[in-house]
């Protein structure tokens, strides 16, 4: 897309951002994404997602998720697993990084990079590192923690609880 603007009585095509990378896009006209959203570089401070950048201790995919812990001082993250309090889940990330680098954590709204589903309340896995369960885990020492509610087979609407240790 493309409009066209009054230049000292000159008309002329622009093209709008799609992503702003502070003041010096001030008065530019603006486009959704591919997806048809506003990037939230568009959005003025305290509005969107609900989103902070930690370094990655270990390889992360799309749609995990992860838990925030002191790593020898540095705030790390790593995959959420029900097997115990110190690896509760605090958040996902909806894009893979590499071990070492900064992982945009969310902390609520819809996480769209999982897959197989089932409607209804969701729980923090004991089995598999950074997935969900439809069934909480009972076993000693793990946890249970409820972490959203599928409402398809591809989408997790998040809201984190606190986690339970199973004696």
């Amino acid at each position: 897309m493309k409009l066209l603007t009054n230049n000292n009585g000159e008309i002329e095509e622009v093209a709008p951002i799609t992503q702003s990378t502070g003041a010096s896009d001030a008065s530019k006209a603006v486009q959704t994404d591919a997806s048809g959203k506003l990037d939230a570089s568009l959005l003025p401070t305290g509005i969107g997602a609900d989103v902070v950048a930690i370094q990655a201790s270990e390889a992360l995919a799309a749609g995990d998720l992860v838990n925030i812990y002191n790593n020898a001082g540095i705030p790390s993250v790593r995959k959420a697993i029900a097997t115990g309090p110190g690896t509760k889940a605090h958040g996902y990330v909806i894009a893979g990084v590499a071990s070492g680098a900064l992982a945009n954590v969310y902390f609520d709204d819809s996480n769209n990079q999982v897959s197989g589903l089932t409607a209804g309340e969701q729980f923090l896995s004991a089995t598999q590192a950074g997935k969900t369960t439809g069934a909480a885990p009972t076993a000693a020492g793990q946890i249970v923690q409820k972490v959203g509610v599928a409402t398809s087979a591809t989408t997790l609407h998040v809201n984190v609880g606190p986690a339970i240790k199973l004696a």
